[in-house]
């Protein structure tokens, strides 16, 4: 993995002249960047969301098979919803003011399986500063099975991946909170990520252990122990939810890079990508369903990600009022601002881009995707 990567210095202009507009308009209005009411509100929903129905289910008070599946099947709601709309804005720091407030809400991805520290590597270090460059940007990177960007190998199976691929990412957290978590810190540690966020190997390891025993013990052991149910079952309900959970995160990640019409830069032999950081996120990136806003409430507005990838130190409740601010300033300065009016229509679109993505390459390509 290259991290040396550099971005090109020139064109400054239009993050100066949108970050300036942007200040104004959290100063004219006089609000905060981080969260407000509806935030705080939608916190409380998510966490019971997942946790009311996970103590309905240990308290025994329903034993007919199907209803504790449907249970099951909410938790996994109440995992993406609390991926999404709240674990995200305090991992980015966007959430509150207070670091502590950030932080505590941010390892309630630990709650939910995951690993904090890994996320932010991840996400926040990789993803959101290589958006779509190749062996970088994890989130593009080569799956085996997926091939989501151009200059990843390309296998025959890769033809079908159009169709089996929707299959596939109801696996997501799953394998996530089994085997990703470990496997990631043994490559970040390696490549020394580790220490760039001032923590070590020893630290993150015994961080994720309690926290996967921790995990298991209540969402898995406790209730075989409790209920008057088979292992099996309980693995059924365990990865029901977790499927849910994972197609869910998904389908709202996937058609905002892996989208027809996006781009993957290359950078040349000295490491120098083609524009500076900010013109590289609108050229990599894309909006859906605007008008939808019970999407926008529930995927933490990440169908704005236009808005999030140029302010990811803002909480998502405000990404409604920021883009015509971001899309006016963009066309001003000639730049694209790419946006699918549906979520349907980001959805057909990324099958369209994974179907492209599937057909065998005559050649590596050298140049940029659009």
């Amino acid at each position: 993995m290259n991290l040396n990567l550099k971005f090109a210095p020139g064109r400054t202009d239009f993050f100066s002249t949108l970050t300036q507009r942007v200040n104004f308009y959290f100063k004219t209005n006089n609000i905060e960047r981080t969260a407000n009411r509806e935030m705080v509100i939608k916190t409380v929903f998510m966490f019971s969301l997942f946790l009311i129905p996970y103590f309905i289910l240990i308290s025994g008070a329903i034993t007919n098979l199907w209803m504790m599946f449907g249970l099951c099947l909410i938790m996994g709601l109440g995992t993406a919803g609390i991926g999404l709309s709240v674990m995200h804005d305090a991992n980015h720091g966007s959430y509150s003011t207070k670091n502590w407030v950030n932080n505590l809400l941010g390892i309630s991805l630990n709650l939910i399986g995951g690993h904090a520290l890994n996320w932010k590597v991840q996400h926040n270090v990789l993803h959101h500063t290589y958006t779509n460059v190749h062996d970088v940007d994890e989130d593009i990177s080569p799956r085996g099975v997926l091939r989501m960007a151009p200059s990843s190998p390309w296998r025959p199976m890769h033809r079908y991946q159009y169709v089996y691929a929707w299959f596939l990412y109801g696996l997501l957290t799953f394998v996530w909170v089994i085997f990703k978590d470990f496997s990631r810190l043994i490559k970040y540690e390696k490549e020394g990520l580790l220490k760039k966020q001032k923590t070590t190997a020893t630290n993150e390891w015994i961080a994720v252990v309690i926290s996967k025993v921790l995990y298991i013990s209540y969402i898995f052991v406790l209730p075989m122990i409790v209920l008057p149910v088979t292992w099996w079952q309980v693995l059924i309900g365990f990865f029901a939810m977790h499927y849910v959970s994972g197609f869910i995160l998904a389908i709202i990640f996937q058609p905002a890079h892996v989208i027809d019409g996006t781009e993957y830069p290359i950078a040349d032999d000295q490491g120098n990508l083609e524009n500076n950081w900010a013109i590289h996120q609108l050229h990599t990136t894309t909006n859906f369903g605007h008008k939808n806003k019970l999407l926008s409430w529930y995927v933490g507005g990440l169908n704005y990600q236009v808005e999030h990838h140029l302010f990811p130190n803002v909480c998502h409740v405000h990404y409604r009022k920021l883009a015509p601010i971001v899309e006016q300033t963009a066309r001003e300065f000639g730049l694209p601002y790419k946006s699918k009016e549906t979520f349907m229509e980001a959805l057909v679109a990324h099958g369209k881009l994974m179907k492209e993505l599937g057909v065998k390459p005559d050649f590596t390509p050298s140049m940029s995707v659009a």
